[in-house]
């Protein structure tokens, strides 16, 4: 059984599994490698849908989480806080047509809501490890 205390360095790593694999899609179909496109871009979806599970299941065990830093940190803490919690509630549903899209070969859709998905995801991946490494590692 997995310490509690483990998930969120794991959480971490999850999110920056998904975050890799959403540079090598975007990559990839930069690159017209459609298929390579394909399985990183499952492949993150599959990461950061083990993440939420696991984030979710951390926070109803143990609660809210609080900033142990003060002063200007706490601020630059707040300042990608706030837009990661936002953006993470808004990307949920945009992935999700992203893929629905993808699977029902409309890729005219697909291509529109992607340019914006891949961007708010990213900050969301991107400043999940921040976050993480802002509570739990440099300021703990």
């Amino acid at each position: 059984m997995i310490d509690i205390s483990n998930l969120p360095g794991i959480n971490a790593t999850l999110n920056s599994c998904s975050a890799i694999c959403l540079v090598f899609g975007f990559w990839a179909i930069k690159n017209k490698k459609v298929e390579i496109h394909k399985k990183f871009m499952v492949s993150s979806f599959v990461f950061s849908a083990i993440f939420l599970s696991s984030y979710l299941y951390y926070h109803y065990q143990v609660g809210h989480t609080v900033f142990p830093g003060s002063g200007l940190i706490k601020t630059i803490y707040l300042i990608i806080l706030i837009p990661h919690i936002v953006l993470a509630a808004v990307m949920v549903p945009m992935i999700l047509a992203t893929f629905y899209f993808a699977l029902k070969g409309n890729f005219s859709a697909h291509k529109k809501i992607a340019k914006w998905t891949f961007p708010i995801w990213m900050y969301v991946s991107f400043s999940g490890i921040l976050i993480y490494f802002m509570i739990y590692k440099w300021f703990a």
